[in-house]
């Protein structure tokens, strides 16, 4: 036995010496940076960092020192002490001349020079050396480095936009404090700079206002929690109390931490909408003065400030407390989705109108928020609010965030003021980012990581003086769905990473050429999250498909993400082969296909069932276009064979029309017997999204007479997919080469409803003709 101890305990001083005498990974040839340095040169030779490795540098740079102190110390444990200027490793040194937060890094042989525009700058400039370092270095080690060492480069490097932020919903669920200073702290990894806290929600208020202990002994906590989807019917709660809030303590301390990171947060107080926590406190903020509770289900609720003396004074009283709380400049006031259903009954509300000469309720909102405004203004602070506050008039010196699309962004760009983008189509991280039936629950739509990728913040109908009104741009992550901290993280991760280069980089030039060089330096990011547990989504190794068309014939083209593996598939349950070129499909057919590292399998399977029917070669024309956001696939989706996913609507089979009557030409090519045409449609009316009510069908046969026919549909409002069939069976010899569907849009969505008062969208997807 004593000999086996020896044995054992000279393994381990073996072990403990060799991982004390080597770096942890081998220098890669190419730093694997995100977002992507402006320029960078990789030169050869190495920097080695050990005990005697030493720093100076100004005390403007202090924030960016202390952050590389305290990373290499927890991290490797190498204290980096300070030392004169001319004696130092490491030497920060400021250049006045160049542009806000431009930084640039020289790593030779024995020394690491920064220079930097100011404090900003040489933070980013340790963030970019933080990633040249191994990423065994993002955890706390137990054991010591003896050595780091990194490759020689030269980089310069400065941000595209002054705005590159993320935003986070903890009013429908809680999130503690120590989880928003590791979100916090992995933004400022990617150079993001402001965090749009959103603290008041109908479903729970969740900041300490002291001059209204309500807020938090009773808005903060809500009875019970909706179970399951909100298209889910009938709805269903877990019945058990929930919520939580932040001291006015803790605020201060993730404040502070922030600071240290260089990121400043925008607190988010909702107003005159969502605003059903306080008024369940106060009662009397509200125009009816009853008594309601915190709203246990997620959705628009027609409890709204009502715009009195008495609510203005609460709203100038907690503003007051937040303010004192942020020290940065904006003050973020919502403004979205404010049914105005109340305003309409309150004599109150409606004398204001008429005594203002205000057109209408849109122009009392209008009101309120200029009022609000006026006060921030006073305290040396501005306003954020999302792009309704365009409606009825927009506050003279507001800035406005736009979600809606990009339209609230441009119609406010070209009134000269600031915009930030966050539309939804592009920036909405609540949105499922795979096609897979286990991904977790999410709200619907379909994000994926190339589309954030693709995503250009400033909108093409911008000149370029209207353009430098945009600030820049944020992810948006409303957490409805999102119940735990993990969640958080794979609804975060990766996409932060790409919407971190497109806001520091700039939207990229050439997509195809560019997404796959972020693909492989994101691979290799992977361990760094991995070492600083992040549980992201991993889907670099999933494999996606496309029909295409050539000379008539129809084929299906596999792919995956990244180089270097091999992609094996069968059709219709045949021996697994490699593929190696787009697949003939000839017949309705089911294809598998699974991704392998020589012969391990990576990934999920992947599975796509093909319906070859007889417009799957035709050609489609429309009168309207899909919205930008939701045309992945183009017309041709239409046709392709290909159905859309049951549970999502943003993937590249379902085009999206928001608000306008659809016309859809076939030209099947030659004359064919028609028996059934099928329609499907989303349905979740949730999203804004609904089925028409009526479609109308049209052809000529080969004689000159038109056929039509119309259907009527039905549906329960609950009900995500709606199929609509023409069955031709009463015209046996139904024969012709074109037709026409005819789709008007649902019209305005109804009171009661999410989105009341806006345009429905549309969303198709196949069209089978058999």
């Amino acid at each position: 036995m004593k000999q086996l101890l020896i044995i054992l305990s000279l393994l381990f001083i073996s072990a403990l010496f060799n991982c004390c005498d080597k770096p942890s990974e081998a220098l890669e040839l190419q730093p694997s940076i995100i977002p992507k340095p402006t320029q960078m040169k990789v030169r050869e030779g190495s920097f080695t960092f050990n005990k005697n490795t030493t720093v100076f540098a100004e005390d403007q740079f202090k924030i960016a020192v202390d952050f590389l102190q305290n990373y290499l110390r927890k991290g490797a444990g190498i204290g980096l002490e300070k030392a004169l200027r001319n004696k130092a490793s490491i030497i920060f040194k400021k250049d006045s001349l160049k542009a806000p937060e431009w930084y640039s890094l020289n790593v030779s042989e024995d020394k690491i020079t920064i220079k930097a525009a100011d404090a900003s700058g040489a933070f980013y400039a340790v963030q970019t050396l933080r990633q040249l370092f191994p990423s065994d270095l993002e955890r706390i080690n137990s054991v010591p480095f003896q050595e780091i060492i990194i490759p020689q480069v030269f980089i310069t490097d400065a941000p595209k936009f002054k705005y590159r932020g993320m935003h986070l919903d903890v009013g429908r669920h809680f999130f503690d404090k120590e989880f928003i200073k590791k979100y916090i702290a992995n933004m400022s990894m990617l150079k993001m700079n402001y965090f749009h806290w959103h603290l008041t929600e109908d479903q729970g208020w969740r900041i300490e206002i002291k001059q209204y202990p309500k807020l938090t002994s009773h808005a903060a906590y809500r009875e019970e929690t909706l179970i399951g989807h909100y298209n889910d019917l009938p709805h269903q709660f877990d019945g058990r109390r929930y919520g939580g809030y932040y001291t006015q303590e803790d605020i201060k301390e993730i404040v502070s931490f922030a600071a240290d990171h260089n990121v400043t947060i925008i607190p988010e107080i909702e107003m005159p909408g969502h605003a059903q926590a306080a008024i369940s406190a106060y009662p009397e903020l509200g125009c009816t003065g009853e008594e309601v509770p915190v709203a246990t289900k997620w959705g628009i609720f027609e409890n709204i400030y009502c715009p009195n003396e008495e609510t203005f004074t609460f709203l100038k009283n907690v503003l007051t407390e937040v303010m004192e709380l942020f020290p940065g400049e904006y003050i973020h006031i919502g403004g979205d989705e404010a049914p105005k259903k109340q305003w309409e009954n309150c004599g109150h509300c409606q004398k204001l109108i008429k005594d203002l000469d205000l057109k209408d309720e849109n122009g009392l909102q209008s009101y309120f928020i200029k009022k609000i405004e006026k006060f921030v203004n006073s305290k040396g602070k501005k306003i954020i609010g999302w792009d309704e506050i365009l409606e009825g008039g927009l506050a003279p010196n507001a800035t406005v965030m736009s979600w809606r699309g990009t339209q609230g962004a441009v119609e406010a760009a070209k009134e000269g003021h600031d915009v930030i983008l966050t539309p939804g189509s592009h920036a909405y991280f609540d949105h499922y980012q795979a096609n897979y039936s286990d991904e977790p629950l999410a709200i619907g739509g379909y994000l994926p990581l190339k589309k954030v990728y693709g995503f250009n913040p400033v909108p093409e109908e911008l000149t370029a003086e209207e353009a430098t009104y945009v600030l820049g741009a944020q992810g948006n992550v409303w957490t409805e769905y999102m119940t735990t901290t993990d969640q958080v993280e794979y609804m975060v991760f990766p996409r932060i990473l790409a919407m971190s280069e497109v806001v520091w980089s700039g939207a990229s030039k050439d997509l195809e050429m560019d997404y796959p060089e972020f693909l492989s330096r994101l691979e290799s990011f992977m361990k760094r999250m991995d070492a600083l547990s992040i549980n992201y989504a991993n889907h670099l190794y999933d494999v996606s498909g496309l029909l295409i068309k050539r000379n008539d014939s129809i084929f299906y083209e596999l792919k995956t993400p990244t180089k270097g593996k091999e992609i094996r598939y069968s059709i219709n349950n045949s021996v697994e082969q490699k593929y190696n070129h787009p697949i003939l499909i000839s017949e309705n057919t089911q294809l598998d296909a699974q991704l392998y590292d020589e012969n391990e399998k990576m990934g999920r399977p992947f599975s796509e069932t093909i319906r070859f029917h007889k417009a799957i070669n035709g050609k489609v024309t429309l009168n309207v276009a899909p919205n930008e956001a939701y045309n992945a696939g183009g017309k041709e989706a239409l046709i392709n064979g290909i159905s859309g996913s049951n549970t999502r609507y943003g993937d590249k089979e379902w085009l999206g029309f928001w608000g306008e009557d659809v016309e859809i030409t076939i030209d099947l090519k030659e004359e064919t017997k028609l028996n059934s045409i099928s329609l499907r449609f989303y349905n979740t009316n949730g999203q804004w999204i609904y089925a028409p009510k009526e479609i109308s069908f049209f052809c000529v046969l080969p004689d000159g007479i038109t056929i039509s026919d119309r259907i009527k549909i039905n549906f329960d409002h609950g009900q995500k997919l709606v199929i609509a069939k023409f069955d031709f069976s009463q015209y046996p010899n139904l024969i012709s080469k074109k037709l026409v569907l005819k789709i008007p849009n649902y019209g305005t969505i109804p009171n009661g409803f999410q989105g009341a008062g806006n345009k429905a969208w549309t969303f198709i997807d196949e069209i089978i003709i058999e």
